[in-house]
């Protein structure tokens, strides 16, 4: 059993020689089955220009998603306040929260969401990267203009290191840890956070989402099978080699890892829950109870859609019904 509300963070992958079209009816189907089983949520990424992961914008995703379910929350996980001007952001949600109600989130987050340095620069128009100065200002220029809307998302601000977490405690926001990103951070962030909170119009008390990469099997060979082509790409950006092309489970098979490899792997290794369902059950229930976290949400990068729902299909039969929306239909 998992005791805490689980979510999703759906970052849809397309395999090297498909294209990130074909990836879109996958992902469609996996919010439609997140909601019939009862997830609380499910947050959409910014990238851009990446081999592997899909660049569409995450307010036109979820616009898409709101209209194809009617009743689990949408939201961005996140959308990259440095990339855009703080009134653009507030009038797309704004409009998203006035089309759906009630059911969207604006989670914000800092990165470039982007490993091409030249995409980078053109997000930015030629300028730098945004320092903590300007985009502690771009944030609080969002929560201004979208608190003046009739309709207002639900904000969330990302973070992944102890700075983010006093931000996100200072504005009195409820904070989406990257934990399948910084596990190493998690604990002195959310103690940060929790010592540090201060309420404000947005939440009364501290609320901890935590993000975990998942993956869940029939069986142990069959998970590690599945992880084995992004551990590959996660590798390339440990090396400094950047973003590789996603190879499919046969051909990730076929690539051996050297002791070295398996070293810088292992850090991400141990905080993934990967497994059967009872051990990612146990493992989720271990991880949201030792970090502090009050809703986990679930990262699975397996590039196969069928795979991810079969994953969160798992999960949901061991949750419990404290994790699940029990109005789901």
């Amino acid at each position: 059993m998992i005791p805490l509300p689980l979510s999703i963070l759906e970052v849809a992958m397309f395999e090297a020689g498909t294209s990130a079209a074909e990836t879109v009816p996958g992902s469609v189907r996996l919010a439609q089955r997140a909601e019939q089983l009862g997830f609380q949520r499910i947050w959409y990424a910014e990238h851009h220009s990446s081999p592997f992961l899909l660049d569409f914008p995450p307010a036109v995703v979820m616009a898409h998603m709101a209209a194809v379910t009617s009743s689990i929350r949408v939201g961005s996980g996140g959308v990259l306040a440095p990339n855009h001007v703080p009134l653009s952001l507030a009038e797309q949600f704004g409009a998203l929260a006035a089309f759906h109600p009630g059911r969207i989130d604006l989670g914000i987050g800092r990165g470039p969401g982007t490993m091409d340095e030249r995409a980078a620069l053109a997000l930015r128009r030629g300028a730098p990267t945004a320092g903590d100065e300007e985009y502690g200002e771009d944030v609080a220029a969002v929560l201004g203009l979208v608190g003046e809307r009739q309709e207002v998302p639900e904000p969330w601000l990302l973070a992944s290191s102890t700075a983010g977490a006093a931000r996100a405690a200072e504005l009195g926001l409820p904070m989406a840890f990257a934990y399948h990103i910084k596990p190493e951070n998690a604990l002195e962030a959310v103690e940060r956070y929790r010592d540090r909170f201060k309420p404000s119009r947005w939440s009364d008390t501290p609320r901890v989402l935590l993000s975990v990469e998942t993956v869940c099997a029939e069986t142990e060979a069959e998970a590690a099978r599945l992880s084995r082509p992004v551990d590959i790409v996660r590798l390339g950006l440990l090396s400094g080699r950047g973003e590789q092309p996603l190879l499919g489970p046969e051909a990730a098979a076929r690539r051996a890892f050297t002791e070295e490899e398996r070293e810088m792997l292992e850090n991400h290794s141990r905080a993934r829950a990967q497994g059967t369902s009872e051990q990612v059950a146990r493992h989720l229930a271990e991880t949201g109870s030792r970090v502090g976290a009050d809703e986990l949400m679930l990262f699975t990068p397996v590039y196969d859609a069928t795979s991810r729902i079969r994953c969160i299909e798992r999960i949901a039969g061991v949750a419990g019904r404290s994790a699940l929306r029990s109005s789901a239909g």
